[in-house]
Parts: structure tokens; C-alpha cells; sequence
């Protein structure tokens, strides 16, 4: 009886251990964050030097400081979905909380659809890296990202995709994000990212608003479509917002997001075409 007691007494004492452990490791992250985050609110509050000027004296700025208040701080236009490619939760926040990875993103769902927000919408996360869309070629600075806990080769759960619907209905009015600007990563960096993956549920985020996607009559047996005879897939990916400097690694990220099937043939085929085409109609 007294050799239980002790046992579990010990148990007790290993998790309070642990629980303990965790607690700290966040505080400190924690408090790490809020200093970051008191430092770059120092940046924005300061006020220009006086009298400033350039190292070869060809330029001077006033030494008189007139601030304006016509200003506001970034505004979110775009919202980028990936799979962590990790295999749980808790090793996606590790790997976003430990500095050397460089890497975060505004907000984490795992698999039971728990929504861990890692960073305020205002600031600049690192999650979409190098890439374009459209015209846009600094997506951290225009964009929310969202990291979804899936290993790249699984399907994404129920759960997780009612929490991101729902994240998503907040974003989108809260900010105003256009329809057409809600992407995966893959298509903001063909070639490199493959993210979300096929197994990614596209057609049920258009559904509710969030990006086009084609009529699916086009894939039933005996549809018949027509091409206009000056149909170029290249530029309709361009104008859908693809960077077709590499057309085989945009038509790869195309059918990432839309067609999922054949991904890695660099050709697309009729049917790809007839998808293109009704969706290049929607995106332009």
C-alpha cells in the first residue's frame, strides 16, 4: 500500500514537473515576443533626426519635424494557406517559436481544429518567403498566414477545415480580402512549395467565398466545351496571378490547386485547358 502511494506520489510529481516545464518555455516565449514587439513599436513611435543628411551632403531634410496623421498601419490583402509538413502541433509551434528556423505565421489549426494565433494580424510574418502573385512580390508583407497541421500526404480533417472556415469568415470581413486572394503557398511559388497539397479541400473554400473555382459540368462525361481559337494557357495562368517564368513549374502549382490529377506532367491537357479557361473568366 505504502510502495502505491509513493509510486504515484512520484508520478504526480513528474507531471507537475512537466506542466511546469511547459508553462515556463511558453513564458519565456512569450516575453521574448513582447520585447520584440515593444522594440518595433519604439521604431514606429520615433521621430525623424534633425537636420538629417546624406553621406555626400546632396540631400537635406528639414530639421523641422511636421508629423501628419494621414496614416494607418498595413492592411492584410491576402491570405495564404499551407500544411506544416510536421507531424503534430506542438512540433509546428516548436519550430515557429525557436529563432533559428526564421520562420512563423499569423495562426496554426490543428487536426481536432484547435486555432492557435501566433502573431497579431498587423505584423509581417515569415511564411510565404521568395514567390509572386500577380503583381505582388512581397506576399509576407501583404498577406495572413495560415498553417495547417497535416504532413503533406493525409487528408485535412473535418474539424480543421470547419476552424479555418470559420477563421477565414473573420479575416475576410474584417479586413475585406478580396475573393480571388485567398491562395495556397504553392501558388505563390511554383516550383518550390508544393502547399497546401492536393489533398487540400479548394472547391469547399470557394463554395463560401474564399477563391474561384470552375464549373464542375466541364468534368462530366459528354460535356462539350470550346477553346476560343486564341486561347494562350500561359498568359491565362499569368493573369489568374501564376509567375509563368517557368511555365512548367506554374502549370505544376495549377493543378495543385484545381485539377489534382497528373501533377507532375508539365502539359496541360484539354480538359486542363476547358478549367483554365472558365477560370481564367472568373480571375480577370
Amino acid at each position: 500500500m505504502l510502495k502505491s502511494k509513493v509510486t504515484s506520489l512520484v508520478l504526480s510529481l513528474v507531471l507537475l514537473g512537466l506542466m511546469s516545464c511547459s508553462r515556463d518555455f511558453y513564458f519565456q516565449n512569450n516575453k521574448a515576443h513582447k520585447a520584440q514587439v515593444k522594440e518595433t513599436t519604439a521604431i514606429l513611435l520615433a521621430e525623424p533626426a534633425t537636420k538629417a543628411q546624406s553621406p555626400n551632403d546632396s540631400l537635406v531634410i528639414n530639421d523641422q519635424w511636421i508629423g501628419t496623421t494621414n496614416f494607418s498601419i498595413r492592411k492584410p490583402n491576402f491570405v495564404v494557406i499551407h500544411h506544416t509538413a510536421q507531424e503534430s502541433l506542438d512540433q509546428t509551434i516548436k519550430t515557429f517559436t525557436v529563432k533559428r528556423t526564421s520562420v512563423s505565421s499569423h495562426y496554426v489549426i490543428s487536426r481536432d481544429g484547435e486555432v492557435v494565433q501566433m502573431l497579431n494580424d498587423y505584423l509581417r510574418s515569415w511564411h510565404a518567403g521568395r514567390g509572386r502573385w500577380g503583381n505582388d512580390t512581397d506576399l509576407n508583407s501583404s498577406s495572413i498566414g495560415i498553417e495547417l497541421d497535416n504532413n503533406g500526404s493525409e487528408y485535412f480533417s473535418e474539424m480543421q477545415i470547419e476552424s479555418l472556415l470559420k477563421l477565414l469568415k473573420i479575416l475576410k470581413g474584417k479586413y475585406n480580402i478580396p475573393t480571388a486572394n485567398f491562395i495556397g503557398h504553392a501558388d505563390l511559388a511554383p516550383g518550390r512549395k508544393v502547399d497546401p497539397s492536393p489533398y487540400f479541400p479548394w472547391k469547399i473554400l470557394a463554395d463560401e467565398g474564399y477563391g474561384f473555382w470552375f464549373d464542375e459540368a466541364i468534368m462530366q462525361p459528354g460535356f462539350v466545351g470550346e477553346l476560343p481559337e486564341n486561347f494562350n494557357p500561359i498568359d491565362a495562368l499569368r493573369i489568374i496571378g501564376y509567375d509563368v517564368t517557368d511555365p512548367k513549374a506554374a502549370i505544376q502549382s495549377f493543378k495543385i490547386h484545381f485539377t489534382k490529377r497528373d501533377i507532375e506532367k508539365p502539359e496541360l491537357t484539354e480538359l486542363d485547358q476547358l478549367i483554365l479557361y472558365d477560370l481564367y473568366l472568373k480571375y480577370r
